[in-house]
Formats: structure tokens, C-alpha cells, sequence
């Protein structure tokens, strides 16, 4: 059985290459849904059951770290959410694990690098 995945970025390129890092790494998805910030994340997750969210952080109407609160608060069973962005700052790192995130991925990353990253949040 696969991953529902929810992709979470204001750019539609990204969505893709994480989708195409996912497929090359060999994580097993069985549904994967987009939303371009995070007011549309949170109508995929009242809509769907999702197990991983890849999250940007910087994104118009409603950022990833805001996102995740929100995300925390609304839904108990709390998927697993994994911040993937171009902020690679100490403080930044700190807000996003401090308002609930799993983990967390720099900008570029390769496919080896999100599995670990999937390996070490979901088991």
C-alpha cells in the first residue's frame, strides 16, 4: 500500500519535480494531491486522508509554517508534514519543527534525499 501525498507549493514546477523525485527515489504513492498555499492544503486535508504533506514555507495568503499550525490544530490524526524550502536558517528550521513539522528539506534536494527524509519521518 502506497502514500497519499499532498504536495503544498505556490509553484507549480515544484509540485512536479518533488512528484518526479518521489517516482525516481521508489516511494510507493497511491494518490498524490496539490495545493498552491495553505488554504487550499487545508481544504485537500478536510476532503481527503493524506498521510505526508511536503510543505513549502514561503507562499502567498498563507505560508507553510502557518499552515502547520492550523494543519495541527484542525486534524488530529495529523499526517506527517515535511517542510521543503530554500530557507536553510537555524531560527527558520526552529519556527516550522516548533509549529509541528516533522521534518524538514533544503532546496535543492535529490531523490535519495527525500526518501531518507520519508524513511525517517513515516517509520
Amino acid at each position: 500500500m502506497g502514500l497519499r501525498v499532498l504536495i503544498v507549493d505556490d509553484s507549480s514546477v515544484m509540485r512536479k519535480i518533488i512528484m518526479r523525485n518521489l517516482r525516481q527515489a521508489g516511494v510507493q504513492v497511491d494518490e498524490v494531491s496539490e495545493a498552491g498555499d495553505g488554504y487550499e492544503a487545508l481544504q485537500v486535508l478536510r476532503e481527503k486522508n493524506v498521510d505526508l504533506v511536503f510543505c513549502d514555507i514561503n507562499m502567498p495568503n498563507m505560508d507553510g509554517i502557518e499552515f502547520v499550525r492550523k494543519a495541527r490544530e484542525e486534524f488530529s490524526y495529523g499526517p506527517k508534514i515535511i517542510m521543503i524550502t530554500t530557507e536553510a536558517g537555524a531560527d527558520i528550521v526552529h519556527d516550522a519543527i516548533g509549529a509541528g513539522a516533522d521534518g524538514y528539506i533544503v532546496k535543492p534536494f535529490t531523490p535519495q534525499q527525500l526518501a531518507e527524509k520519508i524513511v525517517a519521518v513515516v517509520e
